[in-house]
């Protein structure tokens, strides 16, 4: 009786939305989309919407790592590994009618990589750090040449995320105008896009690529923020999949006979970051504070991990020790435990001693809201375990898209700030893109350990596998030791999924419509 209600609750608060029809396939994620710029967009979201569907890739990679050719039917890595050469499929083209060549795909790189457009986004920030990008150059009609400064074995890999789109619409337009009339090279095209509300996708008629043959005929990607409304659509069957249910209404979907929850051990990272931006290590006492290793390493222990996880998320957890993602994690790493009588202790040896009023020194913790599952009541949680070992920490709750995204990707959030940093388990040479060097743009909190940066080349240079995993244990003991986060979990996500299609998460974030099915009854 009591699910009943909940669910009676549920559907008197849906619009009166449309069930979607056989042909037409409607996830509900709760994070709009800011930009349909290939260049400029950074989050799963707007990747899940656009990656494989809106635009094509040169390589598509699975959940495995496992790289296959997508717009290029081949690639060769030059003999230094500085150097890998595409060749393009033949007919290809964009969504405009114009062919697509070995130029667009140029154009693409060196549109994401011009300083002129500024670009914040995942090819800039992450795809070009981590594969060392010096220049890309046509070789001829459907062949062409990505240039970089170093060996790196996982390079091809990192540029399946990149967009690829044609060169005359896009000179044509500004980049205001691409972030909202986006053309792209896949087999969906967009036919309606309505910020922070839905996007449209249809399939393109007679797509020259395998995988454009099958999949659903129209995409529907919905906007809903709240998690009760969310599951509201759900059952009414207004949504086939919706992305982040939060435990509290896991039963009630259950139980609504339209539909299930798939739980998933996700991929993605979720911590808090110490700032070491010098501007704001001099705001506050506390920013300065936290610039010690020894304050750092003794704010772990006055975080229970496992109690969050069982409270906020309604699950069972393992602290994570690095960056990392198993099973790539370094294994001789034990999780941080609970002492908060230990953090007080290393407080005290650190230099910062309870005052009078019982407070060593303030922070200021800045939270998004709703980037995912419970972040606003995470924030919360940590302010009070910090506030426990004399530490008062104000929450300082955002809007994420006009807000706290600026800020992360401005270096100027902090002094602590949650982040939310999706990962992989096909190399941790993937989790560990973060911090590819000191200057990466993802570095967000200037975290400057020259011991792990010697490393971090030293560990791409290395061919042999395990002679690598050696030194990726070694810069995670390093990470640990000298932590730039409060480690926290790797996020469990969970799914609402109707009971008409069928479909299996991945660990990833990604949705990719070609997995989801009808029922046949």
């Amino acid at each position: 009786m009591k699910y009943l209600l909940v669910a009676a609750l549920f559907l008197g608060a849906v619009a009166l939305a449309q069930a979607p029809d056989a042909n037409t396939l409607v996830i509900a994620q709760s994070r709009s989309t800011s930009t349909l710029d290939p260049a400029a967009i950074s989050d799963a979201a707007t990747f899940n919407i656009t990656r494989g569907l809106v635009f094509a890739s040169l390589v598509d990679i699975d959940a495995d790592g496992k790289v296959t050719p997508s717009l290029a039917e081949s690639y060769s890595v030059s003999e230094t590994g500085t150097e890998v050469s595409f060749k393009l499929r033949e007919g290809l083209q964009c969504h405009d009618g114009e062919p697509l060549t070995a130029e667009d795909v140029v154009y693409t790189i060196k549109r994401a990589a011009d300083p002129a457009n500024a670009f914040t986004g995942n090819i800039v920030n992450f795809v070009f750090p981590n594969i060392g990008y010096v220049d890309a150059r046509v070789d001829s009609e459907l062949e062409l040449t990505v240039v970089m400064s170093r060996y790196n074995p996982a390079a091809v890999a990192f540029m399946a995320d990149i967009l690829v789109h044609c060169k005359d619409a896009y000179e044509k337009m500004s980049l205001d105008q691409a972030a909202n009339n986006p053309i792209g090279s896949g087999p969906y095209r967009v036919v309606e896009y309505v910020r922070g509300d839905r996007v449209v996708l249809e399939k393109v008629a007679d797509y020259p690529l395998e995988k454009g043959q099958g999949g659903w005929q129209r995409l529907v990607w919905r906007t809903i923020p709240e998690a009760s409304t969310q599951a509201a659509e759900l059952i009414a069957g207004n949504v086939d999949i919706v992305a982040g249910v939060v435990s509290d209404h896991v039963a009630a979907i259950n139980n609504s006979g339209t539909a299930t929850v798939k739980p998933v051990m996700g991929t993605r990272r979720i911590s808090i970051w110490f700032s070491f931006n010098e501007k704001m290590a001099q705001s506050s006492p506390g920013a300065a504070a936290i610039q010690s290793v020894d304050v750092r390493r003794a704010i772990q222990y006055a975080i229970d991990v496992p109690s969050i996880c069982a409270n906020l998320l309604g699950v069972e957890c393992k602290r994570m020790t690095t960056l990392v993602n198993p099973p790539n994690d370094n294994p001789a790493l034990e999780p941080y435990p609970y002492d908060p009588a230990l953090a007080e202790k290393m407080l005290d040896d650190a230099g910062y001693p309870r005052g009078a009023d019982g407070v060593r020194f303030t922070l200021n913790l800045q939270t998004p809201n709703g980037l995912f599952a419970n972040d606003v009541n995470l924030a919360l949680t940590v302010a009070q375990y910090l506030e426990d070992v004399g530490i008062p920490t104000a929450v300082e709750v955002m809007e994420t898209a006009s807000v706290f995204t600026p800020l992360l990707q401005s270096h100027e959030a902090g002094p602590l700030f949650i982040n939310s940093i999706g990962g992989g388990t096909w190399s941790p040479i993937r989790d560990m893109g973060l911090y590819a060097s000191f200057k990466a743009n993802n570095n967000y909190n200037d975290w400057n350990n020259p011991e792990w940066f010697e490393l971090y080349e030293k560990m791409l240079a290395e061919r042999d596998p395990e002679a690598r995993q050696a030194i990726v244990n070694d810069m995670l003991v390093i990470f640990y030791n000298d932590p730039p986060w409060i480690l926290l979990y790797f996020l469990p996500s969970f799914y609402g999924v109707s009971d008409r299609i069928d479909w299996t998460p991945r660990r990833d974030d990604r949705i990719d419509p070609f997995t989801v099915h009808l029922v046949v009854n």
